[in-house]
């Protein structure tokens, strides 16, 4: 090249190099475009997600509250049909992200999906209210004849609106705001942690509100009408993501997927099966049998992943019995606030704003935990251990709720029975004051404060980063799995039982309630045990995890370095010989 051409390519390279270098500092500032800056771009973000999820969360506490009392009254179900639809609609709305997030990774897009569930979660927040609407005080003829759906319509219409509710929910949970989404790839143990705490607070305080208003005015100012709270909300949600549907719409990593992690599985028994005879050494896992280099189908990184995951197994496995007894609280405790005496000076308190005593421990106990996790916690090498000490307390504290219960039952009994009005229905009660139930709602507040955000730093942190977001799910899978074995206890409670000695009877003064409860109790009890037999399987899995997914990795760079060097060994025998390198 001329010395001219190349002092004019270099002076053009030397003015784009100032030109950039004037153009870098305008760029952590909004430009005159109105253009919103790489940081605040972020923040907006983050903010219309909460906003998002804070709605939802809302929406879905709203329908969950007074569902029982809107089941009894307005539908005519007995109390059992009342709890097995409300767990099974909470279940439902725990497993739909996972079934959302699978069809968005391989059916439907994201966007396209996203559209499909607000459409649905329109619906489903629509036709509650339309159902609860007072329609006997308006449509009536000159004879004073109702025009109503009967109680079989009714009941079909209120089963569509949850299923489209649960799907529009698990849309927006899984497509637009999943834990990933807030971006904890290079958070630490401790900042893990801190997001938990805070995360859930905040879901604790959105429901706090919903229980307060949205059940007072359910069940004292507008009874038909409470359902159209929830719609509101749902429409902002919406509104929000159409807003920013570009923005807020997560995208994944493709490299994981709940189909990796079940291949995986199903090529380890596969190939073991076939090879178990000739293959059987030089594996310390079965799961090895999945890899590449023993005849599998799958890489060193996503079996090694996998290891990891499998590992959390009976950490989830040991969720489900506890997610069971949480899920009392809008099903049997419900029962047992409405079954007692909710007047307190002239004042009729809300059934579901009882809910809230379980909701004050956890909001007081979380700035305490943050408190001493700053400063105990992780000033130790030993991160691991101190979170399964926090799991077992909680255990323990919802096995103790479940016995208190049982005994306030038994003490509420032994009050004389009163009459009380509800949503204008007047009911048989006993006279016990509503209050002296509080010590079992708090000790599951207690519980929910130490096992949920515990169980999900373990499940976020104790597994490569690629999968993180698969083990989410899985814990969401296992939630729930509680709570439809929370509904199948209920059923078989009520089924197996006759009589007075029925434990879940539709009148609870002529049956044995107490029993279901210290039932619930001795099960909680071995959870618990057998939860700390296994519990120092997790002191130090995070470090045993590393090293294995670094050994892992090198190993699989070893190999694809290998593989490399023979085809370039090929490549060279069969081109012809390359002429000798000219020495300048």
């Amino acid at each position: 090249m001329p010395d001219a051409d190349r002092r004019d390519v270099q002076g053009k390279g030397f003015l784009n190099h100032m030109a950039d270098r004037e153009q870098s500092p305008l760029a952590g500032r909004s430009n005159h475009d109105g253009k919103l800056s790489q940081p605040e771009k972020k923040l907006q973000e983050s903010v219309c997600v909460l906003l998002v999820e804070l709605c939802e969360r809302f929406t879905f506490f709203g329908i969950v509250c007074n569902m029982i009392h809107f089941c009894t009254v307005k539908l005519g179900y007995r109390n059992y049909q009342a709890a097995i639809v409300n767990m099974c609609f909470v279940g439902t709305s725990m497993l739909t992200p996972v079934l959302v997030g699978w069809i968005a990774k391989c059916l439907v897009g994201r966007i396209k999906l996203v559209c499909i569930c607000m459409l649905l979660h329109f619906l489903g927040t629509a036709l509650l209210p339309v159902l609860s609407f007072p329609f006997e005080d308006i449509y009536t003829d000159r004879q004073h004849v109702l025009h109503t759906l009967p109680k079989r319509e009714q009941k079909i219409v209120f089963y569509v609106a949850l299923l489209t509710a649960s799907l529009g929910i698990g849309g927006i949970r899984a497509i637009v705001c999943p834990l990933n989404s807030y971006n904890l790839e290079n958070c630490g143990p401790k900042e893990l942690l801190s997001f938990f705490n805070w995360f859930y607070w905040l879901v604790n305080l959105n429901s706090a509100v919903v229980f307060v208003s949205i059940s007072y005015i359910q069940q004292s100012v507008a009874r038909n009408l409470g359902f159209l709270i929830p719609f509101v909300s749902g429409i902002m949600a919406i509104i929000t993501i159409h807003m920013m549907r570009g923005e807020m719409i997560y995208k994944p990593k493709a490299d994981s997927s709940l189909l990796m992690t079940f291949g995986v599985i199903g090529s380890a028994l596969k190939t073991r099966c076939v090879q178990y005879r000739y293959f059987s050494g030089g594996m310390n896992d079965w799961l090895d049998h999945a890899k590449e280099n023993y005849g599998g189908q799958y890489s060193e990184i996503q079996v090694e992943s996998t290891k990891s995951l499998i590992r959390l197994f009976p950490l989830f496995t040991f969720q489900i019995l506890y997610r069971t007894c949480i899920m009392q609280i809008p099903s049997g405790y419900y029962l047992q606030t409405m079954n007692s005496n909710l007047h307190f000076s002239g004042f009729v308190i809300p059934i579901a704003a009882m809910n809230v005593i379980s909701i004050v421990p956890l909001l007081i106990i979380v700035p305490i935990l943050e408190c001493i996790n700053s400063s105990c916690l992780f000033s130790s090498k030993d991160t691991a251990h101190s979170p399964t000490i926090y799991i077992v307390v909680g255990q323990l504290s919802v096995a103790l709720s479940m016995m208190v219960a049982g005994f306030s039952e038994i003490h509420r009994k032994h009050f004389p029975q009163v009459e009380q009005t509800l949503s204008e229905e007047v009911l048989l009660v006993s006279s016990m004051p509503c209050f002296h139930l509080a010590p079992q709602y708090i000790l599951l507040g207690v519980a929910e404060a130490l096992v949920t955000p515990y169980c999900a730093l373990l499940s976020f942190w104790l597994v490569p980063e690629r999968i993180r977001g698969i083990s989410m799910h899985f814990l969401a899978l296992f939630n729930g799995a509680g709570c439809f074995m929370g509904a199948f206890f209920v059923q078989t409670a009520h089924a197996g039982t006759q009589g007075k000695s029925i434990w879940f009877p539709h009148l609870l003064h002529e049956g044995k309630l107490e029993r279901f409860f210290f039932f619930l109790a001795s099960l909680m009890m071995v959870n618990t045990l057998g939860f700390w037999t296994i519990a120092h399987r997790y002191n130090k899995l995070h470090q045993d995890c590393t090293s294995e997914f670094r050994g892992s990795l090198s190993g699989e760079k070893l190999l694809k370095h290998e593989k490399a060097i023979k085809r370039y060994d090929t490549v060279l025998e069969s081109s012809p010989i390359l002429p000798p390198r000219e020495e300048s």
